[in-house]
Formats: structure tokens, C-alpha cells, sequence
């Protein structure tokens, strides 16, 4: 019997491969769950979780889930419609039972056949076919006060076996919630091996879990090998500003079975295989070696070779980025999936993952020292090294050693600059080739002085606050690579339209701001620079003064964490960049400035500065402030710091420009 890729992927996607049934019928409600209205434990919830029962009993190849829901707030009828993901083919939900239960006792049952509905197809990489299929119903006639109540089954075919993943934390706060687990057979007291092997071909021996609970919470098994939890009273999953991705770090249980003795042999073992994959594709062929010697010369530095090859790689077409063809298309294209590197070469066209390793296959062929690194796409997750799941590590990234100095690439990012990375890829956890290929390394952070943003603005505004000039934003680094990737995908016309949109919140109500054209958009060296004009009214006049904010770009803008007193979670900014703002106003004749914004300088020690600078001239004044911000993340404990700073910028930040009339001059008798 053999433990399918695609069971294993199941679990850690949609994890519902821990369902169960505790309760043969639905359980009657109490005259405090009917009349409930808010509740003491999650004040303010829009919803709560009364009960979530879930049983896995892999000898039988079942699963069940059993859901209480009290709706409290109109939010809350969004858990109404409930979607069941599963894999189609081996796996079949049966068995849905729903009914709604009205604050009055009213009993409205789920009538209807559920929808099923396909949600991807592809495949998995050694010849299964994988489709995910989910089925679709709402709760009827569902209220303020009702309470959801739901169960369904899972069975899969008996040549396969799951572990199941247990969501211990879920957006909603959880009264009570209770798991059981029975393993398969060949891992309960006496059992046998069973011949049961993973995708790879290996023997699985060991059952491994991955918990993260509550303290004092713990697992049990019994004396059959079941395993048992049962939980109270878990607060919903954490809802901040700039939050890390949650995913690895809520209360949670995953089971696996495995050929590896413990989690760390797990990653010993997976980081052996994937080093002798990206070995094989990326062999340095007779083809990939005429390649590089067309395009290097014998007198380049190595740092000039591997800009040549880097410039040779980003030039392919990248079908991540670039529209996706058809079966037709393909065929006509003679296109295949590349198993070498000298496939994407030869075709001029292949993934992120393949033009990378294409890359690292030509520096090797231009006898560099250079490894593949795997690594988190930190907008998906954090690294968990308990969390056996080799698809933690997304991508594919490429690091050269110069002289002793490692230099971090990312070619499979389209449009992104030599000796850039793009911010998912910096700061994070990875495994890299090479004498220490079995321990983890983390990627160098993004600097603050790579990431800058300049707008500057020059404007003409009257007595009355009509406003009229432009902008000009000039973009280096991460927000020029964002633009220019958008750009890849769309149209000029939508990328305009979403640029526009990015100006609804940058600038003052009152005034429209229109894209005019980009200049070094297909350049990934140059600046980004967008050409924007502006027109509208500006500040509140009167008959003696016009009242100006002080700084164009701020007046729509919020600033975070001013308004959130504690922080439970780590902030993630995702990269420190430097934003520069400089606004020439030319003013009237008959009209000087009363009152403007003070120099101002505001320090967070080693994390960040803020500064403001005006200056004044006949009938113009020019006001300026920089944001400079050193950190991407910041520990919990450091938030009071944190928040205590940005409450200082948003004082500066409501400074105004007050202008004055002056009365025209009064004629001779």
C-alpha cells in the first residue's frame, strides 16, 4: 500500500482530513445558546464556535466532522455557506446534514443537493492526475442569533491511507472542540508494516506529529494507540495590521506518516534528495556549455559573466509571468516539460523554478561556484521545521560565492534587477547546496537604502485652492519591480487604471491624479518613473485665508498601529524602504504664507527616522519630508516603541499650510 503525494498535499491544504463525528444525532441546543446574543469570551465576535467534533479512523478509511455555530452579528451569516474541499476521484463526501435553528427554537432543515464544483486540475509531477473538487451548500434562513449546525463524512478508497490535520484555531473563537485519531493499523499496538511506502518509493516506519497548543493543552494516546484532544475556550486566530503569515503558527495538530525516524532525519533525507534533483537538471550539458560560451568572453571578471548569463535568462520567456498558452498552442509550440536545462534553453521559455535552475546550470558551465537555494515565500508562510513538508520551501533562488562572498539572485523573478531579490525571498528560511546542505539557512534581509520612493510634486494653486501641475514618482527596488511585474500580466491601459487607483489614497479629496506615461517600465536597471498630472481643489478657503494640508501625500494616508494599543504578533512590513516627499507650491501674487509646517526630525534609535524641512521664497514655498524605515519586522515586545514612534509622525503629520490674502491696494483719492 503506498501513501499517495497527493493525499499528503491534501492534508496541508485544506485540511480536511481530519473530520469527524462524535454525536450519532445533532445535539439540542441550550436556552442560553438560543438567546445568546453577544458573548463574554469573544466580545464583539460576529460569530462563535459552540462545538467542532472531528474523528479520523484510518483502518476503516473514514473521517467525519460535526459543526456548531451561533451567528451573532451580520457578519457572522457569512459562515452560512460552507465549502468542503476534497480530492475527486479517491476521496467522496457523503452524508451532509445541515439545519439552521432560529433564536426561537425553530428548526429550518438543510433542503437541496450540495453543489460540486471544481476548484484546479493539474498534476502532481509523477504521472497522477490531481483534481480538487468542493463541495457547496448554505445554510438556509439563516438570522442574527440563529445557530449553524452541520456534519458530513469523508471516505477514501481502501488502497490509501490519510493523516489528518486538526485546525485547532480558527477566525472564530472556539468553545469546545474535541479530536480522535486512529492510525492506521500498521501503527497501532502490534501492528505491521503492510508494505507501506511514500511517493518516493520508501518504506514508511514512523508516525510523526506536528503540534503547536495551548499551554497546559496537551495530546494523549490510549492504550489502543488512539490519540486523543480536547480544547476550551481558544481565542480566534490573531487579526493585525502587518501580520507574518499565520500559517505553521496557530494551534494546530498534523500527523504523518513517514520513512524518517523524526523531523530532523525528515529534512536531512528530503534535502539529500532535492540536492541530487537540482544536480540532474542542472548538469552543466555540451548544449548549456556552447550556450555560455557564446555569450561570455574570456576576459570577464566573474562578476561580469554572471551578469551576462543573469541578462541571457531574465530575456527568456517566462511563462509565469507571461500569458498562459493552450493545449493548441503548446503543441503548435512543440513545447514540452522541461526535464534539463538545456530544455528551457532550447525552448526559450520555462517557469520560475526552470529558468532559475537554467541559470545556475550556466554559471556552473562557466566553472562559478554557485548553488540553488530553496526557500519560504514569506507572503505564504514561516518556515516551521516541525512541520514535515518539504512544499514549505516555494521557491527557487540562486547563490553565487565571489571571492569568498555569497551574492543572493533570484532569476525566476521576471524584470527583477542583478543582485536583487524580491522582498518573499529575503529575510527567510531555506535549505542551500553545497558542504551544509543539510541545515538551514535564512536569506539576507532587504536594506532600507535599496527600496526608495521619490514623489515629487510641482504645483500651482490660486486664492481660491484650485489646483493644477504634476507629480513625478520614481521608484527603485521592490515597489519598481511590483509595477513592472504587473506589467507583464497586463495590458497599458490596466496597468494605468491600477496605478490610478494606488493615487485615489495618496492624494488630497478633492484632487484627481491621472497616470500620464511611464518612463524605464521594460528597463529593470533604471528607475521606475511615472508621469503624473494633477488638477482640483486643494484646502478651505476664506475670505482672509486658505487653509492647505501640510503634507500633499499624507492627508488620505493612515498611519499604522496608532489606534491598536497591544500587539499579540510579530510585525512584518516586508521590507524597509525610504519614501521622499518634496512639494513646490507656486502661489498667487496676492497671496503669502502665514503658518507652514516646522523643521522636524523624530528618531526611533536603529529602526527608523522621520524629518520634515520647509522653505519659503517670493510667491513659492517648498515643503519636504523623508521616511526612512531600517526594519521589516519587529518582535512583540518592541511594539509600545514601535506604535510610540508612528504616534509622533501622525502629530507631524496634521501640520497645515495656512496662506494669507493680501487686500488688494487701495486707489487715491
Amino acid at each position: 500500500m503506498r501513501i499517495s503525494s497527493f493525499v499528503r498535499h491534501l492534508a496541508l491544504l485544506f485540511a480536511i482530513t481530519s473530520p469527524a463525528l462524535l454525536f450519532a444525532q445533532f445535539q439540542q441546543p441550550t436556552a442560553e445558546e438560543l438567546k445568546m446574543t453577544d458573548d463574554p469570551k469573544a466580545p464583539g465576535a460576529a460569530a462563535v464556535y459552540l462545538n467542532w467534533e472531528e474523528v479520523a479512523n484510518d483502518p476503516i478509511h473514514f473521517q467525519s466532522v460535526y459543526v456548531r455555530i451561533k451567528v451573532l452579528q451580520e457578519k457572522g451569516k457569512e459562515l452560512a455557506t460552507v465549502h468542503l474541499p476534497y480530492w475527486h476521484g479517491n476521496f467522496k463526501i457523503a452524508d451532509i446534514k445541515a439545519r439552521t435553528i432560529h433564536s426561537d427554537g425553530t428548526v429550518i432543515p438543510l433542503a437541496g443537493k450540495p453543489e460540486d464544483l471544481l476548484l484546479s486540475k493539474t498534476s502532481s509531477g509523477n504521472g497522477e492526475q490531481m483534481q480538487i473538487n468542493s463541495k457547496v451548500f448554505t445554510l438556509p434562513s439563516v438570522e442574527v442569533g440563529s445557530i449553524l449546525e452541520y456534519r458530513y463524512d469523508l471516505r477514501y478508497d481502501d488502497d490509501h491511507v490519510s493523516s489528518p490535520t486538526w485546525e485547532i484555531q480558527r477566525p472564530y473563537f472556539v468553545h469546545h472542540a474535541r479530536y480522535t485519531f486512529t492510525p492506521f493499523k500498521a501503527f497501532l499496538p502490534g501492528g505491521t508494516s503492510m508494505g507501506l511506502t511514500d511517493a518516493h518509493g520508501n518504506s514508511v516506519n514512523t508516525l510523526i506529529w506536528y503540534k503547536v497548543l495551548p499551554a497546559g493543552v496537551d495530546m494523549k494516546a490510549d492504550v489502543a494507540g488512539v490519540f486523543h484532544l480536547e480544547v476550551t475556550d481558544i481565542p480566534a486566530a490573531p487579526d493585525e495590521e502587518f501580520m507574518p503569515p499565520l500559517d505553521g503558527m496557530l494551534y494546530q495538530v498534523k500527523f504523518y506518516y513517514k520513512s524518517s525516524r523524526d523531523s530532523a532525519q525528515y529534512w536531512i533525507d528530503e534535502a539529500k534528495r532535492w540536492s541530487k534533483e537540482v544536480d540532474h537538471f542542472a548538469e552543466p550539458s555540451k548544449t548549456i556549455k556552447e550556450a555560455v560560451a557564446g555569450i561570455i568572453a574570456p576576459g570577464d571578471s566573474d562578476l561580469d559573466k554572471a551578469k551576462k548569463l543573469y541578462k541571457a535568462v531574465q530575456a527568456l520567456d517566462n511563462t509565469d509571468y507571461s500569458r498562459k498558452k493552450t493545449d493548441a498552442e503548446l503543441k503548435q509550440l512543440k513545447l514540452k516539460v522541461a526535464r534539463h536545462a538545456e530544455d528551457t534553453w532550447a525552448q526559450k521559455s520555462g517557469s520560475s523554478q526552470d529558468i532559475a535552475l537554467l541559470y545556475l546550470a550556466m554559471l556552473r558551465a562557466a566553472g562559478l561556484n554557485a548553488n540553488d537555494m530553496k526557500v519560504v515565500d514569506r507572503s505564504e508562510r514561516v518556515f516551521a521545521m516541525g512541520l514535515l513538508d518539504f512544499d514549505q520551501l516555494d521557491d527557487d533562488i540562486v547563490v553565487l560565492n565571489i571571492a569568498g562572498k555569497d551574492i543572493s539572485l533570484d532569476p525566476g523573478e521576471k524584470m527583477c534587477p542583478f543582485q536583487t531579490v524580491r522582498w518573499t525571498h529575503s529575510g527567510t528560511a531555506g535549505i542551500v547546496q553545497g558542504d551544509h546542505v543539510r541545515s538551514l539557512a535564512i536569506t539576507p534581509e532587504q536594506t532600507y537604502t535599496s527600496n526608495k520612493l521619490t514623489r515629487n510634486g510641482d504645483l500651482t494653486i490660486d486664492e481660491h485652492g484650485a489646483v493644477t501641475g504634476q507629480l513625478t514618482f520614481v521608484m527603485l527596488g521592490q515597489e519598481a519591480l511590483a509595477w513592472r511585474q504587473l506589467a507583464l500580466r497586463n495590458d497599458q491601459d490596466e496597468l494605468k487604471k491600477q496605478f490610478d487607483r494606488s493615487l485615489e489614497s495618496a492624494v488630497p479629496d478633492g484632487i484627481e491624479a491621472h497616470i500620464d506615461h511611464f518612463l524605464g517600465l521594460d528597463d529593470p536597471d533604471a528607475n521606475l518613473i511615472a508621469i503624473v498630472k494633477v488638477h482640483g481643489n486643494l484646502g478651505a478657503a476664506t475670505s482672509k485665508r486658505l487653509l492647505v494640508p501640510g503634507f500633499f501625500f499624507q492627508t488620505r494616508g493612515s498611519h499604522p498601529f496608532v489606534n491598536q494599543e497591544k500587539r499579540i504578533e510579530p510585525v512584518d512590513m516586508h521590507y524597509g524602504d525610504t519614501v521622499t516627499d518634496q512639494i513646490v507650491y507656486h502661489l498667487p501674487a496676492n497671496m503669502s504664507v502665514e503658518g507652514a509646517p516646522q523643521d522636524t526630525k523624530v528618531p526611533w534609535q536603529g529602526h527608523a527616522v522621520f524629518a520634515t524641512k520647509t522653505a519659503a521664497a517670493p510667491n513659492q514655498i517648498t515643503i519636504a519630508r523623508i521616511f526612512a524605515r531600517g526594519f521589516s519586522s519587529v518582535k512583540p515586545e518592541e511594539y509600545q516603541d514601535l506604535r510610540g514612534f508612528y504616534q509622533k509622525v501622525a502629530a507631524a503629520d496634521q501640520a497645515q499650510l495656512v496662506l494669507t490674502k493680501t487686500p488688494p491696494a487701495q486707489k487715491g483719492n
